[in-house]
């Protein structure tokens, strides 16, 4: 019989850490690739730098790599992780909205619509990938 609350955090290597950081990196960044050309389609200007691919290849790694630092930090120090990252993911991808909105003058409704997706996206796939190479406890 197995009780899940009372498992201990599992270790792995980090070539296994990078390696699930790295592919986390290339996933988002592929559906990074289709929310851009979709908001280009839907009217976004051409010319708009957040929807470049060297923009937001670069900033969905610095958040991935950022987000595992974090995930790491929060894996080590807190008693209860599982329930820290319950709050704080959602909490930190809102705040990360805020730049964002600052661009409609720039990107329009199509353009900041499909980085806040992307915010999202980048989140959700980190999350998952952080999982898998750095589970968390629910409780020490």
């Amino acid at each position: 019989m197995s009780v899940a609350s009372d498992a201990v955090t599992v270790r792995r290597g980090p070539l296994v850490v990078a390696g699930g950081v790295l592919a986390a990196i290339v996933v988002a960044a592929l559906a990074d690739a289709v929310l851009a050309l979709l908001a280009l389609a839907a009217g976004a200007p051409d010319d708009f730098q957040p929807l470049k691919p060297a923009s937001y290849i670069f900033l969905t790694a610095v958040g991935v790599v950022a987000g595992a630092i974090g995930w790491a930090i929060v894996r080590k120090v807190s008693k209860d992780p599982e329930a820290l990252v319950r709050w704080l993911v959602p909490t930190v991808v809102v705040v990360s909205f805020v730049p964002d909105f600052l661009l409609f003058g720039d990107g329009g409704v199509a353009g900041v619509v499909a980085l806040l997706l992307m915010h999202v996206v980048v989140a959700v796939v980190a999350v998952f990938s952080y999982r898998k190479v750095m589970p968390l406890s629910s409780g020490r």
